[in-house]
């Protein structure tokens, strides 16, 4: 059942004592046992354990299970300049507060009566010091505008107008999963009649699709229908590996000195895929990825369909013969298939 507005901030709590219990995708979850039930009130208060219980193992700070365990904000939904106008929608410059952090981006309003289902938006990797505000995917936001839905695209922290996060590519990029679910509660929380907080979509492209597939683990329920397009790996080593590596990314060597390679700590690194916990799923997810994709591999989305499938999750993988990372020739009737979807389950 799908959980509605501040329900699903405070069903977070609960996660401290149910996320051992979700393991999921075949890869054992670190270090995410349930915590011991609460003593008796006629217990003595001590600092001691009786013997024999074991101590819980905290999360990473920086793993999914630590985002899941976090009571996530998002409010204050601010319309600023009008950016243009057309006979469809009008676009915005938009700010909104997520987990303390003020972040910037573009959001188009149809024309019409409301008030209208809404979808965020993630774009993939664009470089933070040449990105400009609602870069990324111009042909999606216009379109599923003209369609009728409210589009939010988020520019992420450390992009464009939003605050800084200075340790957030070493920590593997997980603030931007947070941007996307302040995204969600910010829309919920605005109070705008032209938004219908509880029609909400989810829509990513490239290393966006990465962060559709963490949002999903992270906040079951928060959405009701996602999209990933052309997406990233789900695993976070095998981006680093295809991209990072062998461009001498500087970042690769802090990265493992903080948080040790995969052969030398395993179970951060699975505490950081989405794989690992795809039984908390509980949206239908489209994957779309082009056969001739080579800046990434259609392999990456072959493996999360089969995992989030395994695990009896609505997933569907739609594989677009001779497209490439950007679609070309197909990209319309893909969009057609994708609005098909959303509409499914928005309308």
């Amino acid at each position: 059942m799908r959980l509605r507005g501040t329900a699903w901030a405070a069903a977070g709590l609960l996660l401290t004592v149910t996320i051992g219990c979700t393991g999921g995708g075949g890869d054992g979850a670190p270090g995410t046992e349930g915590a011991p039930g609460t003593a008796p009130a006629s217990a003595p208060a001590t600092s001691e354990r009786p013997r024999g219980t074991p101590s819980p193992t905290p999360a990473d700070p920086v793993s999914l299970p630590a985002l899941m365990r976090r009571e996530h904000t998002g409010s204050g939904l601010r319309l600023g300049a009008v950016l243009d106008r057309t006979s469809a929608y009008t676009r915005y410059a938009v700010t909104y507060e997520a987990n303390g952090l003020t972040i910037s981006g573009i959001m188009n309003i149809p024309e019409g009566e409301g008030p209208f289902p809404a979808l965020v938006l993630a774009h993939g990797y664009i470089d933070p010091d040449t990105y400009f505000s609602g870069q990324g995917m111009p042909r999606e936001q216009d379109r599923l505008a003209r369609d009728g839905y409210v589009v939010l695209h988020t520019d992420y922290r450390n992009h464009a107008r939003s605050d800084k996060d200075p340790d957030n590519d070493v920590n593997l990029r997980l603030g931007y999963t947070e941007d996307v679910i302040g995204a969600a509660l910010a829309l919920r929380d605005s109070g705008r009649p032209e938004i219908d907080g509880d029609r909400l979509g989810l829509f990513g492209r490239s290393m966006g699709g990465g962060v559709v597939y963490n949002t999903l683990v992270v906040a079951p329920g928060l959405f009701d229908a996602a999209v990933a397009y052309a997406p990233v790996s789900a695993r976070p080593q095998e981006n680093i590996d295809h991209f990072q590596r062998p461009d001498g990314d500087p970042l690769v060597a802090e990265i493992e000195e903080k948080h040790g390679t995969p052969g030398e700590d395993p179970a951060f690194w699975r505490g950081v895929s989405p794989l690992t916990y795809a039984d908390r799923v509980s949206e239908p997810l489209l994957i779309q990825h082009g056969t001739a994709d080579d800046t990434c591999p259609l392999a990456w989305s072959r493996e999360v369909s089969a995992t989030f499938e395994g695990a009896g999750k609505d997933v569907e993988l739609r594989t677009v013969a001779g497209e490439g990372h950007t679609f070309g020739a197909r990209w319309a009737a893909e969009m057609d298939v994708t609005e098909a979807f959303f509409a499914r389950h928005l309308r």
